[in-house]
Parts: C-alpha cells; structure tokens; sequence
C-alpha cells in the first residue's frame, strides 16, 4: 500500500517563483523567511554551507544536494559557515523593474572567486498541504546526494525547473508549480526512506507502521464517511484498545482527532478555493449540520470559516503585491 501517495495525493503548489544565482566566494545571505512558503535549493560548483532558524548548526551542502525549508524558514547561507552576510532584498536591486512575483530571478553576487551556481524555486502551496503535511516537517531537510539513488536526478530536475523559467517559454508558470509538486513528493520519500522523520509524534511516524498506515491510508480515502474507532481498528486489522493506544503513540492524537484534523484541512482546502457553499464544504468534511462545522471548523483555526476565507484572500492579494517575497527571500 503507497500511503504517501494517499496522504500526498491532494498537495497542490499554486505558484512558483524562481531564481538562479551566480555565487562567487566569498559570499553570504541572509533571509528573514517567507512564511508558509516551501523553499527548495541546490547548487552546482563549490561546496556551501546553510543554517535555518530552528534547525540547527551550520550545514555544509555539497554540489547536488537539495536543500528544503518546508515552511520558508529564516535562514542565512553562504561560502563558509562564518561568511558575513547581506540581505538577499539588496540583489533585488539588480532585477529589472517589474512586479517583484512575475519574472524569475537571474542575479549575480559575491567577491570572485570559486563560483557556486543555485538554483532556487519557492512554493507556494494549498492549505492542506501547509496545514497536514509541511507543518510536521522539521525547519530544514537536506537531500545528500551521496545517500540517495535518485538525487542526481531530482537535482536535474531542480535545475531544469529554473532554466525553464527563466526562458519564459509558454506555460512555464504552469510547469513551474507541478515540476515543484514533484520535488517536494520526491524530497519527502528520499527523507522518509532514509530513516530521517521527525522523532516526535505525527502522521509521519504513523506511517512506519503497516497497521496504523492503513488506517491513515482509509481516512484518506473517505474522510467524509462515519468512522469510529472501531470500523479504524477493523482497518488495522487490530483490537479498538491496542489500536487506539498505537495510533496514539505514534500519531501523537487520537483516530478521531487525527480525522477532525484531517477533515478540517480539507474544508480549509475548499474555503480558500471559494468555488462551493458552506453547506457543502461541511457535508464533505463529513458534518450534517453547517452550524455544528462553522463551531469545529473555529475551534481548529481560531476563525469562523467566512473569517478564514476573507484571511486567505488578504493573503493571496498580499503574494500579488509587488512588495511580496520573492524566490530570493
């Protein structure tokens, strides 16, 4: 059973911004950090070396590697750990003038010597990939090409990703966001298979075990339909107490708070889409009754859903602005 194919099936990027930086040592930048946006890097030439807030020490990245911040951590990076730093916001004088999210990146920095060629993409996903998937991911991943059979060919696709974008050919926004899907599915199964999941309880852990994974897998399928511990426990093919205390154990809640939670960032999915009625959005989370959704829906974000929906709105206005991140940040 591919169970990350299942909880992975719904994650859709709905931008891409890119960037291609020509780095020569020494050189150094620092990012504040675009929050709620996944971040994917990797560079060709000389080594380099990163550290994202909460994520540790300096980490030296060798050409080939990808490097992720799955929610747009701060961050700084450069030729050697100490390397003094600039905001990237000063490359970003170097672009043409334009709406700072509409044209990829093309920029040039550092003092002339060994070169290191990044390429970077920030993605913006929806909210039940930022809700469910990234928000249980640690601030920093990285992809050694030395561990991973496939990384020479996802750091070909990282590289083809931002050429593409940069020749502006048609439909390269649209290739931009789903070769970014395909990178984030990628780079969460090489880290999956390499052992590297988060230590604290959550849906990740939960997948290491084929009984607890078929029930992840089952709610999935249907989030909509009845469920109680019981029909999940049959799913497992284990007891209701054995398998409550397992689900708890690993997924750090229990069945039917996972699959609230669930339910929730699927609605949350459909609020920001704005294409169905209330009513709806609730019968598909799984709830008769809009009244008693609007209450869970406001004890699991701290909004009413027309709250959250206006939110997302400001929000989205705000990714358009000129003044909005761009790959660089």
């Amino acid at each position: 059973m591919d169970v990350l194919s299942e909880v992975l099936a719904i994650c859709r990027a709905e931008r891409a911004v890119t960037a291609r930086f020509h780095l020569s040592a020494p050189w150094g930048l620092h990012s504040n950090g675009v929050s709620g946006a996944a971040m994917i890097r990797m560079a060709r030439g000389a080594p380099w070396w990163v550290e994202a807030a909460g994520g540790g020490g300096p980490l030296r990245v060798e050409p080939g590697d990808l490097v992720m911040m799955p929610l747009g951590a701060a961050h700084r990076m450069g030729s050697a750990p100490d390397a003094p730093t600039v905001p990237f916001a000063q490359l970003l004088t170097q672009r043409t003038p334009g709406a700072r999210d509409e044209a990829p990146l093309d920029l040039r920095h550092g003092g002339g010597g060994e070169g290191c060629e990044m390429f970077s993409a920030l993605l913006w996903f929806s909210a039940y990939c930022r809700h469910s998937v990234l928000s249980v991911l640690p601030p920093l991943i990285h992809v050694r090409a030395s561990e991973l059979p496939t990384a020479v060919i996802l750091a070909a696709s990282m590289e083809t990703l931002v050429t593409e974008t940069l020749d502006q050919r048609p439909g390269w926004r649209l290739s931009a966001s789903r070769m970014g899907e395909l990178l984030l599915i990628n780079i969460l199964r090489g880290h999956l298979l390499r052992g590297a999941g988060p230590v604290e309880a959550n849906w990740w852990r939960g997948l290491s075990d084929p009984a607890i994974a078929r029930a992840i897998a089952a709610m999935h399928r249907e989030p909509a339909r009845s469920w109680t511990v019981e029909t999940l426990a049959r799913e497992a093919a284990m007891s209701r107490s054995r398998f409550s205390d397992r689900f708890k154990a690993l997924v750090g809640d229990t069945p039917m708070g996972y699959l609230g939670g669930h339910r929730m960032a699927l609605a949350a999915e459909q609020l920001e889409a704005g294409h169905l009625p209330l009513a709806q959005v609730a019968q598909d989370a799984g709830y008769e009754s809009d009244k008693v959704f609007a209450r869970a829906f406001r004890r699991w974000s701290g909004l009413s859903p027309t709250a959250y929906a206006k939110h997302e709105v400001a929000r989205r206005t705000a990714m358009t602005d000129p003044h909005t991140a761009s790959a660089g940040d």
